[in-house]
């Protein structure tokens, strides 16, 4: 062994340990995390910072992006150039960043995941926004470090005006720990900053309630439920669920599903692959083809479906088995002076406001000294014009310039800079106009330098300097939300969010539904809502409209015994002329089955509520069951079992009632009973019921059920309808009050010449009757016409059928013309009822 040379025993776990920290260390600090003040890792800033020092600014002609890499390459950033490029390539994709800092030209790849070209082809230059974030780095505003070879000084961080953490977000692997930080509205975010600024005790509720309502991804798409979103916001922790934007609708005749956002960070190509996968492996069915139809216009891919697939079931599948619904866990780590910290959105705003401080004062301080500087020379220009004669005199009178310098000096007092100032001075200043323009630049200086100092000493200043710059910002760059929030998706309680208020449904003959606000039909004058304008389609007619709030149930009665549920707010939002959306779309009804009622109840959660009223039901077989509320006051998606039909049955009716209605039941063979619903025990959900009328034969059945409050039984009359086209409107007193379960008395004398009965309602002189024929013909009749009659009798001829022709079915609507208002149906209770026949066009 050399003299010079010797061996260091080393303990090897405490090397390992010492080398592993510092390794860590230099991960967490220098490569993996933004800073909190400017949201940026090392690579992103000295990208921006190169490109900035290059001169490739948003109004300047773009660069190969080769030159810009080799640029930071070789002054900041020693690594490998696919990092560097990689980095810039995802700053100018629109996909990946909320906010674009690179204006790139040429191939930056795809949201298919294809590869951008490479960067000897591809050109680049800084956005607009991206100079914000270098605005006034070259006024001392921020600290600067020795590059790797100690030769260029780069910032430590950029004195940013657009909270970049916020607005685009982070994400990166460090040793130990991760970041993933969602991307947010800039508008949104400055209207947060802001009100921070204004009341540094804001709550982060009232941050949420107020401004900045929850990430903004840059592809859109839909967050589903909000606790994932309050938890993050909270806590700088939680897991958002993102749904892509996709809608049902036909195409070519076909029921299909579009898809024009898809949530953040999701391949588009790989996720059609694989939902073509499932699909071929049938674990999705329904899907018949899927297209991609995306353009340079937008994103558009779509799923057609299948003759018999049910749209809203097979949209769930791709929800739940495909990159569709994705989530985002939010982890909240960044750099705090240097230390890794988790952070709750109220931190992040104020390390970005006290940043912005510390920029503004550090600004404040160089311009002031600037200014100063500038005067102390105007103050010895100006000495020197008052004295212009005497002055001339010494400088031609000095030997050299040192001398000249020297000897104004000595003679006016005045410092090196000064004098040096006065000997360079060109012989244009010595124009009485010049001579003017100095004391001019003089006086302003002295008001800029006191507005200067100002801003050091009063703190309300330089907030309203930082909200000022910030507004400035918003108003250049702001936009609208991307990202749509379903709140009805998480289990946060919804009403929290969507205020309970009054709106109208509407629910067409061939049942179509929509909601809209009450506050467009007030616009009419007098409280109604009118038809006019309403686009149904073709063969179709609005049958039920009422007022609900936002937080009511809606309850669907199929033919098979199940209940669905709907919130109202749930229930798609459309204009008065819209037609709405398909009742089976919204809710998972098996193919084969049809809705037959519908009703609108109250908060199910109330227990006064729910345990005083009931659900009435009638089978086409004349079984009747009553069920209170309450066994339907828990909604589960797919529906739950509300009767249990017999077989060769099927339900017909579902009524809301109070507990002591009178009920009547009609049949086809000319027969109605009346009995008051205490005559039926509630009894449990799977129940099958009790018989509620004797039906005289194999062939007859009941065609109708209606339940009649007590105090609405005097203006209450019963129409009935007989398939050859004859009614009857008689009073309800004539029919008497029985026991369930017997034949009924005659309600219509039943013929060749009438037909069997098809129809029974209950109906007032404020409604109209929809009659609709099984030829497709559709006559509108208003009630008040028909006059009372007695009970026995055959009635008289409501429309003339064409031979062989019948009645289809019978639908009672709020009375008024196409052009006229028509008053609310507050009770509405009853389903579309198409019998599986299309209406024709009135």
């Amino acid at each position: 062994m050399a003299a010079d040379e010797r061996i260091i025993p080393i303990n090897i776990e405490e090397e390992m340990k010492t080398s592993y920290i510092d390794y860590s260390m230099s991960v967490i600090v220098s490569r993996a995390l933004p800073d909190v003040r400017d949201g940026l890792k090392p690579v992103h800033r000295r990208v921006l910072f190169g490109m900035y020092e290059l001169g490739v600014l948003s109004n300047r002609s773009y660069k190969k992006s080769a030159r810009i890499v080799g640029e930071v390459l070789g002054k900041f950033h020693p690594h490998g150039d696919s990092s560097v490029y990689d980095t810039m390539v995802r700053m100018a994709q629109p996909w990946s960043l909320r906010y674009m800092l690179v204006d790139g030209q040429g191939n930056f790849g795809s949201i298919d995941g294809d590869p951008p070209a490479a960067m000897r082809y591809t050109e680049a230059r800084l956005r607009k926004i991206s100079e914000e974030m270098l605005a006034d780095i070259d006024k001392e505003t921020v600290d600067t470090q020795l590059n790797f070879d100690d030769t260029i000084s780069e910032p430590t961080v950029l004195p940013t005006r657009i909270p970049g953490l916020l607005v685009n977000g982070a994400s990166g692997i460090a040793v130990g720990m991760a970041t993933n930080m969602p991307p947010h509205n800039l508008t949104e975010s400055i209207n947060a900053i802001n009100a921070y600024i204004d009341n540094r005790e804001i709550t982060i509720e009232e941050l949420m309630q107020q401004h900045i309502t929850a990430p903004d991804f840059p592809t859109g798409g839909i967050i589903y439920g909000y606790d994932g979103v309050k938890e993050a916001f909270e806590t700088g922790r939680g897991r958002i669920v993102l749904r892509g934007r996709a809608e049902i609708m036909e195409v070519k005749g076909r029921e299909a599903i579009i898809v024009t956002e898809i949530p953040y960070m999701v391949n588009k190509a790989e996720m059609i692959k694989k939902t073509a996968d499932l699909v071929n492996d049938k674990k999705i069915e329904g899907i018949a083809d899927i297209k991609d139809e995306s353009d340079r216009k937008g994103m558009r891919i779509v799923y057609y479906l299948k003759r018999d697939a049910v749209p809203n079931v097979v949209l769930n599948m791709l929800y739940k088995y495909t990159q569709l619904q994705s989530s985002f866990s939010v982890n909240n780590i960044a750099l705090v002076g240097g230390r890794p910290v988790q952070l709750n959105l109220k931190d992040m705003i104020h390390h970005f406001v006290d940043h912005r401080i510390d920029v503004v004062i550090r600004r404040t301080h160089y311009e002031l000294r600037k200014a100063e500087e500038r005067a102390h020379i105007l103050e010895g220009l100006i000495i020197a014009s008052d004295n212009i004669d005497e002055v001339i005199q010494i400088i031609r009178s000095s030997a050299s310039p040192d001398e000249a310098r020297d000897r104004l000096e000595k003679r006016f007092e005045l410092s090196e800079i000064q004098a040096r100032a006065i000997v360079d001075m060109r012989l244009r200043q010595l124009t009485g106009l010049e001579q003017d323009k100095l004391r001019s630049e003089y006086e302003e200086l002295m008001k800029t330098i006191e507005f200067l100092k100002r801003i050091l000493n009063e703190e309300d200043l330089r907030m309203s300097i930082i909200k000022e710059e910030l507004e400035e910002i918003r108003e250049k760059y702001g936009d609208e939300r991307r990202t749509d929030i379903d709140y009805a998706g998480g289990s946060l309680s919804i009403e929290d969010m969507i205020p309970d208020e009054e709106v109208v449904i509407t629910i067409s003959h061939a049942g179509y539904i929509k909601r809209t606000s009450l506050s467009e039909y007030r616009k009419q004058g007098r409280g109604g809502v009118g038809q006019k304008g309403v686009n149904t389609r073709d063969q179709d007619f609005i049958e039920h409209v009422f007022v609900a709030t936002n937080h009511n149930y809606l309850l669907f009665f199929t033919e098979w015994g199940r209940c669905f549920w709907l919130r109202v707010y749930e229930v798609p939002e459309g204009s008065k002329a819209s037609k709405g959306r398909a009742i089976q779309n919204l809710i998972n009804i098996p193919q084969d089955d049809k809705l037959r009622a519908f009703i609108n109840t109250k908060d199910l959660r109330d227990e006064e509520y729910v345990n005083s009223n009931y659900i009435v039901m009638v089978t086409q077989k004349g079984v009747i069951k009553k069920t209170t509320l309450e066994a339907y006051s828990r909604p589960r998606s797919n529906g739950i079992n509300a009767i249990t039909v017999r077989e060769g049955d099927m339900l017909l009716e579902a009524k809301l009632t109070t507990g002591n209605d009178d009920i009547l039941m009609a049949v086809r063979s000319g027969k109605a009973i009346r009995f008051n619903e205490n005559a039926v025990r509630a009894m449990g959900r799977n129940a099958s019921g009790v018989r509620g009328v004797s039906l005289a034969n194999d062939t007859d059945e009941v065609v109708g059920m209606v339940t009649i409050p007590e105090e609405l039984q005097e203006a209450t009359s019963i129409l009935v309808v007989s398939e050859h086209g004859y009614g009857k409107r008689s009073q309800l007193d004539d029919y008497r009050i029985t026991n369930r379960g017997g034949k009924g008395v005659k309600t219509i004398t039943v013929s060749e010449k009438t037909g069997d009965l098809v129809a029974i309602k209950a109906v007032s002189d404020e409604d109209d009757l929809m009659v609709i024929n099984k030829s497709g013909i559709m006559i509108r009749i208003g009630v008040s016409d028909l006059r009372v009659m007695g009970r026995a009798t055959q009635g008289v001829r409501l429309i003339n059928l064409k031979k062989n022709d019948t009645i289809a079915s019978v639908a009672k609507v709020p009375a008024g013309d196409e052009e006229e208002d028509v008053e609310f149906d507050e009770n509405a209770g009853e389903a579309p009822e198409t019998n599986g026949e299309a209406p024709a066009e009135d």
